[in-house]
């Protein structure tokens, strides 16, 4: 069975070779012929993650059998709705997904699976919500101790920032 591994994390600073080494042993360990692998650097809330966008491409050409994925919440973000379309998607283009941690996520598997999905998704997708809160908490608890938050004006990428009206906002 040919295979595609999905990797993500939050962001740049962060290893995702963990996540690619267990999957690339895992898909060994079930004879799976891993014929690509995707990563992201991006939060799982975010839809526009070219490795991810790119996967569902190759999905729909049929280039792999299945995806294997860490967990579902490196998969996606999105909630309950966004999740399960990519799934129907997937299912459309008969391609599975198979997480390694979430051992009842296995979509060539019918039945309870799409319930539990569902939920788990809605699960992660409160997460993501409950972290952006502790951060914008974080931020106006270091603004009202007078801690400058942000980058400075001369950062590498003010003028990047200045252009899309980002570093603008958060000026004020």
């Amino acid at each position: 069975m040919k295979a595609a591994l999905y990797a993500r994390v939050s962001r740049e600073d962060l290893s995702i070779e963990n996540q690619l080494e267990s999957l690339n042993k895992w898909a060994d360990a079930l004879g799976y012929e891993v014929v690509a692998t995707y990563t992201d650097t991006k939060p799982g809330g975010d839809p526009d993650r070219p490795g991810f966008k790119q996967m569902l491409k190759d999905a729909r050409l049929r280039k792999f059998d299945v995806i294997m994925i860490w967990a579902l919440d490196r998969f996606s973000r999105e909630g309950p709705r966004n999740t399960l379309n990519y799934l129907e998607q997937l299912k459309h283009y008969r391609v599975f997904l198979k997480s390694m941690n979430d051992s009842w996520l296995d979509t060539s598997d019918i039945g309870a699976g799409e319930l539990i999905i569902a939920i788990l998704a809605w699960v992660a997708k409160q997460e993501s919500r409950r972290i952006s809160e502790r951060t914008k908490e974080g931020i106006k608890r270091a603004k009202n101790q007078g801690i400058v938050v942000g980058r400075p004006k001369g950062s590498k990428d003010s003028k990047k920032r200045k252009k899309a009206g980002y570093y603008k906002r958060w000026e004020k």
